[in-house]
């Protein structure tokens, strides 16, 4: 259950979270509060950016990934622990500021995201192998069909798993250097990616600052020392 004196604003920048996060994180416990406090510092940083998209971006991601990062399972992939990490939000954010966000202030860029072959895993691996098949084509239509009819179905917690899978091919072809800085192509998609992320990653930290009792697990670096 929501802690009622913790409820923050619709929508806050890093900073103001950060301030809320200072009054409120002795009654966290630890692994919360370091979770919050190293996605805040990223999240800040990314928030001082205004002419590197690129940057921005990288930086957006590591504020979702202190966030959520644990040990995982053998079985278990970063997509599998990120898409459980966002179900759980989900059900944790009562006042659906989540669904909000992406059925109605970011209806364009997630569908742009979700149309965008060069944020679709299959294409990039297609192309690597050499595959002539198109099969990939097969898949993106597919996958394109079943995004747009989780939004039709206002399915929150299915469109935030496909919208995070395709910023996670964007985040690898950025950190695995398959992209050129400021580069002059491939850039819809990474602007799309900075501004949801812009609006999400603030989202899910709050979410998770109106849940102490929630236990997310772990963190996966603890601090020492």
């Amino acid at each position: 259950m929501r802690d009622p004196t913790v409820t923050l604003p619709a929508r806050s920048t890093a900073l103001e979270l950060k301030a809320r996060h200072r009054e409120i994180r002795a009654g966290h416990p630890e692994p919360l509060r370091l979770r919050i406090h190293r996605a805040l510092s990223w999240l800040i940083r990314s928030e001082q950016i205004h002419d590197d998209a690129d940057t921005r971006f990288v930086l957006q991601w590591i504020a979702f990934n202190a966030a959520y990062a644990r040990e995982f399972g053998r079985e278990e992939t970063e997509r599998d622990r990120a898409r459980g990490f966002l179900e759980t939000l989900v059900v944790l954010d009562r006042d659906r500021r989540l669904h909000e966000a992406l059925f109605h202030q970011f209806t364009g860029p997630v569908r742009t995201l979700i149309g965008n072959r060069f944020a679709f895993d299959p294409f990039w691996n297609a192309l690597r192998t050499h595959d002539s098949s198109e099969r990939w084509k097969v898949g993106f239509s597919a996958s394109r069909k079943a995004a747009l009819g989780a939004i039709l179905a206002g399915d929150t917690a299915r469109v935030l798993g496909i919208v995070f899978d395709r910023l996670y091919v964007v985040r690898n072809q950025l950190v695995h250097g398959g992209a050129t800085w400021a580069g002059q192509v491939n850039r819809a998609q990474i602007n799309d990616g900075v501004a949801i992320l812009g609006t999400l990653v603030p989202l899910v930290i709050a979410i998770m600052m109106e849940h102490p009792e929630q236990d997310f697990g772990d963190v996966l670096y603890p601090m020492i020392g």
